[in-house]
């Protein structure tokens, strides 16, 4: 008889043990239910990150989540104290989209610290093992796209033309971990040419940490373009202008239009771009601005938001790349979606066809 409520002593610790497992499981699942996600963006100033915090918003909500979003304003301190309120108000995980990519370290051990996953939205978060997943675009081809439109569009890709052509490089914030990647695609393609010297950057900025654009600022990039010309295009003229993003362009093409670019004497340089913001595509169509290179933020956020639900209820996230992205502790499990380059022969199809503006907002 001992014997026997021996075995069933064990046989019940069993089924206790089965049981709180299964409710474990349901309780993953369950406790995702209405959570509350916070969305840290950087700032709105820029029409892309609003329109990347009201997709985000929008399918973390359709998945049955609340949301709190909030906007840095450029300001890394600023960014830092609303990922802390966020905490403290119980998220259970977090899309941050950082200003400064070193900044947040602190912060998103805290984050860990109460078991809230962090994902990094479309800039990586460097310099700590606490991030979980990163969903971006493959910023490499970004850069490779605006080369190679550079060299086809100036009939070097070709062998049409020789060069030499003239060219300035601009690149993204300097703290920004995604600017490297962009300029290493675009020099990847560039390079050859300013060795053989079809290309040439009359300035002599060619060093990335010469050409960075803090905070992605389209003021800076005009200035920057201005001190340009002024010190070495008095007598020749700009072929091409690498452009990293659309809103560094239009400062660009402001300082250009000032120095009398736009006329038949000054024919406006091949000039990039990225993100296919209302007013880069509005001087594509112009004939200002060259290209673009779309980026589909709302494939971006069903992929952030995928990430988060299968983060809470214990499910494996959408991940495409475990090998591209090390923060300098951890390489990072990523998901990158694939760009489009826009110019003026496939904007309609491309933007119009595709919903994300309308004809009218175009005109």
């Amino acid at each position: 008889m001992k014997k026997i409520r021996t075995m069933s002593s064990v046989a019940l610790l069993a089924l206790a043990f089965t049981a709180c497992g299964q409710n474990n499981d349901g309780d993953d699942k369950d406790n995702a239910k209405g959570a509350t996600i916070g969305v840290a963006m950087p700032t709105k100033s820029s029409e892309r990150w609003i329109a990347d915090g009201a997709n985000v918003k929008k399918e973390l909500e359709a998945r049955g989540y609340k949301v709190k979003l909030v906007f840095g304003e450029d300001d890394p301190d600023q960014q830092v104290s609303q990922i802390e309120n966020l905490i403290t108000q119980d998220v259970k995980a977090l899309v941050i989209a950082a200003i400064d990519n070193k900044s947040l370290n602190n912060v998103v051990q805290q984050a860990a610290d109460a078991d809230v996953p962090v994902i990094a939205y479309d800039r990586l978060i460097l310099g700590t093992k606490n991030v979980d997943y990163y969903a971006s675009f493959d910023n490499e081809k970004v850069g490779e796209m605006q080369g190679r439109y550079i060299v086809q569009k100036l009939g070097l890709k070709d062998g049409s033309k020789k060069g030499p052509f003239t060219i300035e490089l601009f690149a993204g914030s300097n703290d920004d971990n995604n600017t490297r990647y962009f300029f290493k695609g675009a020099m990847s393609i560039l390079q050859p040419y300013l060795d053989s010297k079809a290309l040439v950057v009359k300035s002599g900025q060619t060093e990335l940490n010469r050409i960075t654009t803090l905070r992605w600022d389209g003021a800076t990039a005009q200035k920057r373009m201005e001190d340009i010309l002024t010190s070495s295009y008095k007598r020749d003229k700009i072929d091409a202008v690498l452009s990293p993003y659309d809103g560094i362009s239009i400062g660009i093409i402001s300082a250009l239009r000032s120095d009398g670019y736009g006329t038949a004497d000054k024919p406006w340089p091949v000039i990039t771009g990225q993100d296919a913001e209302l007013a880069s595509v509005k001087s594509i169509i112009a004939d200002e601005q060259t290209q673009t290179v779309y980026k589909d933020l709302r494939k971006l956020a069903d992929v952030a938001a995928k990430m988060v639900d299968a983060s809470l209820k214990g499910e494996k996230p959408p991940i495409n790349d475990t090998k591209s992205y090390d923060n300098r502790v951890k390489v990072v499990p990523a998901y990158l979606l694939q760009p489009v380059s826009v110019d003026r022969s496939n904007y309609e199809k491309v933007l119009v066809g595709g919903g994300w503006y309308t004809q009218d907002e175009l005109s």
